[in-house]
């Protein structure tokens, strides 16, 4: 069961909402990269990547489209 990129997100904040969104929807979930800024106001970002298990992707792929994520 391995991990794979969700989606790229410029904001760890953004990135930590949909992490819990698809909790909440029953879809396990982690952040990477979160801690990587020193700031989410800075222009230049490193994006935080949402991993899914390889199994869950079509269905947090379904769930973001219908959270209006893209």
């Amino acid at each position: 069961m391995p991990l794979v990129e969700l989606v790229r997100l410029p904001s760890g904040v953004e990135a930590e909402l949909l992490r819990g969104r698809l909790e909440s929807a029953g879809v396990p979930a982690v952040c990477f990269d979160a801690g990587m800024n020193i700031a989410d106001s800075v222009g230049l970002m490193i994006p935080v990547r949402v991993m899914v298990l390889d199994e869950d992707l079509a269905e947090a792929r379904a769930l973001m489209a219908e959270f209006g994520v893209s």
